[in-house]
Parts: C-alpha cells; structure tokens; sequence
C-alpha cells in the first residue's frame, strides 16, 4: 500500500457526531475518529458522561472534541445540535447512529421473564424504538440533509448480528426456571437492528446524487464482565471462539467514515467473528 493509499483513511478536520458517543462503543469511535485527525461531536443524553469523553479525547489525542446533551428522540434536540455544531465549525461531515438500549438479559437479574414476548409492554416497545429507529431517523433527517445540501457526507448505522440473524435464545437460558419465566433477547433489539440495515438502504439510495454514502456495520458482541458461562456458551457459537475487544470496530469505523470507501453505500459489515458464517 503506497503513501496515496494510507492517505485516503485520514479524516483531517472532519467533524463527525456520535450518537450514544459516551457509551462502551461511541467512545471508542470517537477516538477512531481523533485518531486520524477529525473530530468527534460527542450527543449522548447523559451530559456529564458526555463532556468526560470528550475532556479524554482531547487530553489523549489534542483534539477539540465537542460534548452536546441531546436526547435524539426529540427533533427540537437534534435541531440544536445541528445548529451547535454549525455554529462551531459549519459544517457536519458524518454521522454515527449508535445510540440504543440494549438490555443486559445476560447478566444476573431477576424478574426477567417480562422480556418474554408474550410480556413485552407496550411501554417497552415504544421506549425501545424511539431511541433506536425514531433517534436514527430524526438525526439522519436533520444531520444528513445538512449534508446532502453540503453535497458530501457520511452516515453509518450500527446495527449488531442480531440484525442478520435470530437471537439464540439458549444464550440466555436458567436453569430451574420454567420455560414461560425463562429470559429471553427482547423482540425489539431484532427489530430495531433489522431496521436500521432497512434505513441504510433506503437513504443511500435516496441520497446517492447527493455526495451522502450510507452504510451499515455489524457487531458482535463485547467482551464487557458478563458471566463466564455466559461467555462458554457464546463463544462455542462463535468461529474465532471469542468476543470483541473494545476496539476491534475501530478500523471498520475509520475505513467506512474515509475517502477509503468512497464507492461503497448501501452495504452492510459483519464484524462478529464469523458468528453469522453459522
């Protein structure tokens, strides 16, 4: 790979927003981005989260990271954001739909049989959605027709495995429970992750003429604490017989953000470690 080749991966001066920026994931794509020279707006709803990234970002890379409170369920929210931004740098450059609750059915709880689909709240569902497709929707609505009147961007929606395959529901199996009680993946992950693959294509084709490439990346799952025989029963389902490490998806994040994948939209990354190879 020549010099030119290495170059196409920087994101000099790019600004780049982050959904969910603080959470386990967002802030190791905000410093993918800082990493190759652009900046990370960081939106997340908890603010105090959000400016400590951001105050890491710049202490570790010398990049004047931004942190925005938004809750991105809410259009007026992600209009000030856009306009925050704008009125900082104007201009936006890409966007990270990240932000999603993903409940932990992995980890010791109790009580968890609410997550069975014949017991899944209406409640539930509709909090579930909002954050997940409705908040993709309105900052792909609000950021990306920014960019479309720019006549560049760059959108990625973070979808999971579990946007291409069913849920294993043995994962999550304990024992002495009854089947009616047993935890379960909520309907709603599934739902939301197929979704956004659904929005990535929809808007790059819908934005092609316009400069805005949209693609979607994949995940497996993180290694972050869960339980040991939780992770035994994962991993056997898993070719490369382990999680990710926080920053596995930095490269995948950096190659689909950079003039490195300037002739792919619409497309979609497994980064799981083989697991939908099975």
């Amino acid at each position: 790979m020549n010099d030119n080749s290495l170059s196409r991966f920087d994101l000099n001066n790019r600004v780049i927003v982050i959904t969910g920026g603080a959470g386990l994931l967002g802030v190791m794509h905000a410093e993918a981005i800082a990493e190759a020279g652009g900046i990370p707006v960081i939106a997340d709803l908890n603010e105090e989260l959000a400016v400590k990234t951001a105050s890491s970002i710049l202490k570790k890379f010398s990049i004047p990271a931004l942190a925005i409170k938004t809750d991105i369920t809410n259009k007026v929210d992600v209009e000030n954001l856009c306009n925050n931004i704008f009125d900082q740098f104007g201009r936006i450059d890409g966007l990270i739909n990240n932000a999603a609750n993903n409940p932990k059915i992995e980890v010791k709880q109790k009580n968890t049989e609410w997550s069975r689909f014949e017991n899944f709240s209406l409640d539930h569902w509709e909090h579930d959605m909002a954050v997940g497709l409705r908040g993709a929707f309105l900052c792909s609505q609000v950021l990306g027709s920014k960019m479309a009147e720019q006549g560049k961007g760059v959108i990625i929606n973070i979808s999971s495995d579990l946007g291409l395959i069913g849920p294993d529901q043995r994962l999550y199996e304990k024992k002495g429970l009854p089947e009616d009680q047993q935890p379960v993946k909520p309907v709603t992950y599934s739902v939301i992750k197929s979704g956004l693959i659904g929005l990535t294509r929809y808007l790059a084709t819908y934005w092609a003429k316009k400069g805005v490439r949209v693609n979607t990346l994949c995940p497996g799952g993180v290694e972050s604490g869960q339980p040991d025989d939780f992770k035994e029963r994962l991993h056997s389902r898993i070719p490369m017989n382990r999680m990710a490490k926080r920053d596995e998806y930095q490269g995948a994040i950096l190659f689909l953000l950079s003039d490195a994948s300037s002739y792919m939209t619409g497309s979609t990354i497994s980064v799981d470690g083989g697991r939908t190879c099975w």
